[in-house]
């Protein structure tokens, strides 16, 4: 009888217990937006050599699916009860992707998702990937410090920094996702333009 009571007694207390945890908030997930500009093809030449595209390093806040923003001086936050649907250096890493195979003059193209080796990788840091707040203005924020290396080696052959601000006129979440997305087409445009003219100096000529 004491068993069965202290039996009764433990599961009664184990079931108070779950039902006073906080249960999770739902959130929404937000993917980045279906790419809008450089939907064409580029008329340029051709490029023979490969590249590797691979998900650029990141600081805690920044390689996790909250959508960050600064509302004020120092203090980072994240919009409450939304995300992305990845990462952040991955939501860039997909978008360059695309950008390159939309531009068209690359068309050997692989990730750090697979073991494929290329000519030439593209990778670096992701300094910014967020709103920013002035007094009552917002402001989407997407900084790449990007490093084009070669494969082989990983030796470094170029770097640039890119940096896009995209204005808002929507605070909302959506709104904003929409703003990501913006700066984000631009920045491809950027980086697939640079990565270009940099590879046709320092990729290795093609085998015969």
């Amino acid at each position: 009888m004491k068993l069965t009571h202290l039996a009764l007694l433990a599961g009664f207390t184990l079931i108070s217990a779950c039902s006073i945890l906080p249960k999770a908030e739902p959130s929404d997930v937000y993917r980045l937006p279906v790419a809008q500009s450089g939907a064409s093809a580029s008329h340029g030449t051709a490029q023979r050599w490969s590249l590797r595209l691979a998900k650029p390093q990141a600081s805690e806040v920044l390689n996790s699916p909250k959508i960050a923003v600064i509302p004020q001086g120092d203090l980072i936050s994240s919009y409450k009860a939304s995300r992305w649907s990845d990462p952040a250096p991955v939501l860039l890493r997909n978008r360059l992707l695309d950008g390159f195979q939309r531009d068209g003059r690359v068309s050997l193209l692989s990730t750090d998702d697979s073991n494929l080796q290329a000519d030439l990788e593209l990778g670096g840091s992701l300094q910014a990937f967020q709103t920013e707040y002035q007094g009552t203005s917002a402001t989407v924020v997407v900084r790449l410090d990007a490093l084009l290396v070669r494969g082989s080696d990983q030796r470094i052959l170029a770097s640039h920094r890119f940096e896009v601000r995209q204005p808002l006129s929507d605070v909302k979440v959506p709104g904003v996702v929409a703003g990501f997305g913006q700066a984000s087409d631009q920045l491809t445009a950027q980086v697939v333009n640079w990565v270009v003219e940099q590879g046709q100096k320092v990729a290795p000529p093609p085998r015969p």
